[in-house]
């Protein structure tokens, strides 16, 4: 039988609050363990609170839901974020902060359910991915050089040297090399297995950078800090991955 996921709802309008909850406690695999309506309540709440997902909207009266988001992808165990909003223009914006779905009012029964079940997916790949970050990464005879990738029914061959991260956008993988992103189906966690011997490595629950790319390490807030790539793209590091990198980098 599968675990209830913990779920916060960030809403200001009532009725839709309800209604999502109502669908979501319907599934009988969510459970609703906090509720708001506002940035400053909802950040105060989410801190106390060990969350599995937080359904989130964009427009909350005079204040956004992205704030929020930003605020989740530095805490040391993110959630996962899925936007439950009525307006379809920020989809991209959203996933751009790692959302991992994005719904719209009026929300309907069977768009949730599929949500909820990308949800367990997701859950069950960060899980495999967990005992990986146990592991020393090698550099030395066994560091592969090349790596191999489908893209629309062919496959590329790209160098590792040239990867600068590996990230997860809309569902998609994104393999960032040089100028040019490749968008692939393959899960981080097949990247991280095939790459775990390395100059690849996992630092946020949705990123793996190549140690070779970054060019400045910038300190964030509760011990967490952004890489400056090559590219001048910002990948943020996770709590849960800094000792390692320090321990990997000497800082």
């Amino acid at each position: 039988m599968r675990m209830l996921l913990k779920a916060f709802v960030v809403d200001d309008e009532p009725l839709a609050r309800d209604e999502l909850a109502y669908l979501l406690k319907r599934s009988k695999q969510i459970e609703i363990v906090g509720e708001s309506d506002c940035v400053e309540s909802a950040l105060e709440k989410i801190s106390n609170l060990d969350l599995d997902v937080i359904f989130l909207d964009i427009q909350l009266a005079d204040e956004s839901g992205i704030e929020i988001a930003a605020h989740i992808n530095r805490l040391d165990h993110p959630p996962f974020i899925v936007f439950a909003t009525a307006f379809d223009e920020y989809a991209l914006q959203a996933f751009e902060l790692n959302a991992v779905d994005y719904i719209l009012k009026p929300f309907e029964e069977k768009r949730v359910l599929q949500t909820i079940e990308k949800l367990y997916k997701l859950i069950e790949n960060h899980k495999q991915a967990i005992p990986l970050l146990n592991q020393r990464h090698k550099f030395g005879n066994e560091r592969p050089e090349k790596l191999a990738i489908t893209i629309d029914e062919k496959i590329v061959i790209v160098n590792i040297s040239d990867i600068h991260y590996i990230g997860t956008n809309e569902g998609k993988t994104v393999i960032a090399i040089e100028n040019t992103k490749y968008s692939v189906s393959d899960s981080l966690v097949t990247f991280e297995r095939k790459l775990q011997h390395s100059s690849i490595i996992r630092v946020h629950r949705a990123y793996l950078v190549n140690v070779d790319a970054i060019v400045e390490i910038e300190p964030w807030f509760n011990s967490t800090y952004n890489l400056i790539m090559k590219d001048g793209e910002k990948v943020p590091v996770s709590r849960t991955y800094t000792k390692e990198l320090k321990q990997l980098l000497g800082f």
